[in-house]
């Protein structure tokens, strides 16, 4: 075991031991040149019969935690793989386990497991969207961190796995008996996004009740027979949760964030006066109409319902003041049942995050929450062909012309990162859709970035740049034709230029002439006069293109020998 007070690496200081597990002990440790506190997480390698399988598990979750950015989630600094013991050092969570929480207080306020309930899903949904898909599979209070402001934190990802369509050998007893789903014992089925949402389900029994569903009777029963002072709402969203066959769950985390949201509306109270007002509803209109034919079902007041949150919602984004404001109601309105395919919610979305910030960039943070919207949505999408296209053309240009996911802005990861949505809505458009021709251009362009480095180690680049040119050439007629924003503009008119210079040697020999080149030149540059700029942000990308022609002229001079 590790010594409090020694050194670790020559620069981690052990500070205390601060928890303990059957293979592992966490220790508090501060790097003290940097006056920063971490935590290191260490498994011996004595006493473990299979320490290579240990290892091999370990080495996944610290590779998995690597790849993930989240706010309720902690960060992996270093791995050290010692003679005797295998360390993983990673953020310092303050705070405690929602299990000391139980155990020192029993259940915990309503409020305050509705408030973690939605953090939580947050967070299941941010792993559940990654490519592939991450499914945690340990959900329980134990894993749980509570710090001091309230914000819980994920810990432990042991178990968890990347997604694989049809693996149906992922399950053997992997999860906390109590708090994992059927399906992850016994081969009854692979884990998905469900298998997560039955166990948050059960940890919010546990925390809402006091109830160790881990223990006998190891049953999760209705939180209002056990406190009948607790929401009803709450007690049908934990019912979902845990149903046996997860078609009868959430189907996905922001089907049951919407709930979290909306659970004193599901509330017997609620629905009782709903149906109050219904009944006397009802009994005005027999009154004035005799024997009028209708009435309504509960389906159809369910998606009344809806349809009023969803206009409510799009109404208060149209109105918002600022960016933000519109953000959060477009993603609400997303998240009403039965309206998770309409496009309009997606497209406002998509237009807000364009013009959420002053520099114009499309950030990772944004990313997240429209991404996540589409993949936990992708199901009601597809069902509507018309509107998963739009959704998928608009986003692609979203990628192509404003991406920045914190690694500096490169045109090149712009449009490589595009290609997938302008794949998908050429996949699903139909041959009359207007923009099927753009769809392909966008697509065949970000391609040839993707794949040009390799092609060119290959020797297999011959053939490519003549197509590239012609779909340059179209590209720049239908984006000055359309009228699109003056970023637009800017960053395919520099585009362009860039491609001139870098290829123009590669061009010739795919028999782009010299009066074509000229000719894009000369339309690049009569182009770039007519943009009229309106921010400090757009007046430099301007001048930097306009400051950079010279040199690219020179270079289709020299490539042609037209000097």
């Amino acid at each position: 075991m590790l010594q409090v007070g020694s050194l670790v690496d020559g620069k981690y200081r052990i500070l205390s031991e601060i928890g303990h597990g059957g293979m592992s002990v966490v220790y508090m440790a501060i790097n003290e040149k940097a006056n920063k506190t971490w935590a290191i997480k260490e498994v011996r390698k004595d006493g473990v019969l299979d320490f290579e399988a240990v290892r091999q598990g370990l080495v996944v979750e610290t590779d998995m935690l690597k790849k993930l950015k989240h706010q309720y989630l902690p960060s992996i600094i270093d791995v050290i793989d010692q003679d005797d013991s295998f360390l993983i050092v990673m953020d310092y969570v303050e705070g405690n386990s929602l299990e000391k929480a139980l155990k020192e207080y029993g259940a915990q306020p309503q409020e305050s497991v509705i408030e973690w309930a939605k953090q939580l899903c947050d967070v299941l949904g941010y792993l559940h969207t990654r490519e592939p898909a991450i499914i945690y599979r340990d959900m329980k209070p134990a894993n749980v961190m509570l710090k001091p402001d309230g914000h819980v934190t994920l810990i432990d990802f042991g178990t968890a796995r990347e997604y694989k369509e049809k693996n149906l050998a992922d399950t053997t007893c992997l999860g906390t008996i109590g708090y994992a789903a059927p399906e992850q014992f016994g081969g009854m089925g692979q884990t998905d996004a469900r298998t997560d949402i039955y166990c948050l389900g059960a940890t919010l029994y546990h925390l809402v009740t006091g109830m160790n569903p881990s223990e006998p009777p190891y049953e999760i029963k209705p939180i209002c027979d056990i406190n009948p002072g607790l929401s009803s709402g709450l007690e049908r969203i934990i019912l979902k949760c845990t149903q046996r066959n997860p078609d009868d769950r959430y189907q996905s985390c922001a089907e049951l964030m919407y709930d979290l949201e909306h659970y004193e509306e599901i509330d017997d109270v609620h629905r009782k006066k709903q149906m109050r007002k219904l009944g006397l509803f009802a009994g005005m209109a027999v009154l004035s109409v005799a024997f009028a034919v209708g009435g309504f079902s509960v389906g159809q007041v369910a998606r009344s319902k809806a349809t009023d949150f969803y206009e409510e919602y799009m109404e208060n984004a149209d109105s918002a003041t600022n960016d933000t404001e519109k953000i959060d109601y477009y993603t609400k309105a997303i998240a009403v049942p039965n309206k998770a395919g309409t496009e309009d919610a997606y497209l406002g979305l998509i237009k807000a995050i364009k013009s959420n910030n002053n520099e114009s960039v499309f950030t990772a943070q944004e990313e997240e929450i429209i991404v996540s919207q589409i993949m936990n949505n992708r199901k009601e999408l597809e069902a509507n062909p018309e509107a998963y296209v739009d959704v998928c053309f608009e986003l692609g240009k979203l990628y192509w012309y404003y991406y920045d996911n914190g690694n500096g802005d490169n045109q090149a990861n712009r449009m490589k990162s595009s290609i997938k949505w302008f794949e998908n809505a050429i996949n699903y458009a139909s041959e009359d859709y207007p923009n099927i021709g753009m769809c392909r251009v966008y697509s065949s362009i970000g391609s040839f970035y993707r794949d040009i480095s390799t092609a060119t180690v290959e020797a297999s680049d011959r053939g490519l740049y003549r197509p590239f040119f012609d779909e340059l050439n179209q590209l720049l007629d239908t984006v000055f034709a359309d009228d699109e924003d003056e970023i637009v503009k800017l960053e395919l008119l520099e585009l362009a230029r860039s491609a001139m210079q870098q290829y123009a040697t590669k061009m010739k020999k795919d028999e782009v002439s010299l009066e074509e080149m000229q000719a894009l030149y000369q339309k690049v540059e009569s182009q770039l006069d007519a943009v009229a700029t309106t921010t400090d942000a757009t007046d430099e990308k301007k001048a930097s293109t306009k400051a950079l022609l010279t040199d690219t002229l020179h270079a289709i001079q020299l490539a042609y020998g037209a000097e």
